[in-house]
């Protein structure tokens, strides 16, 4: 089953935040991942706004687990240090089979 990083994010350093973009696509390309969603144009409707919003779609939930461990995915997280404001889940993707 896929697996899917979804993430909200707050830009509180555009600097850090484009490398940390560059670097976190290093994680996402090595395992498969491709982005779905990157920023765009959004509609808030519940909930706190989040001026940007990314979805990585991977082949496997394994696979997007193993994305945020990875060494490539840990380097650019410290970029951000703890000044971020954002969200960030790893989900399976739903079984309609269940």
């Amino acid at each position: 089953m896929k697996g899917y990083w979804i993430v909200k994010v707050n830009v509180l350093d555009i600097e850090k935040q484009k490398e940390y973009a560059s670097n976190a696509g290093k994680a996402v390309k090595k395992y498969e991942g491709k982005f779905l969603v990157r920023g765009g144009e959004q509609l808030i409707k519940e909930g706190k706004e989040y001026e940007r919003n990314v979805i990585v779609e991977f082949p496997s939930y394994e696979q997007a687990k193993m994305a945020y461990e990875s060494n490539e995915y840990q380097s650019a997280k410290k970029i951000l240090g703890d000044n971020k404001d954002r969200l960030f889940a790893i989900v399976k993707e739903y079984d309609n089979e269940q």
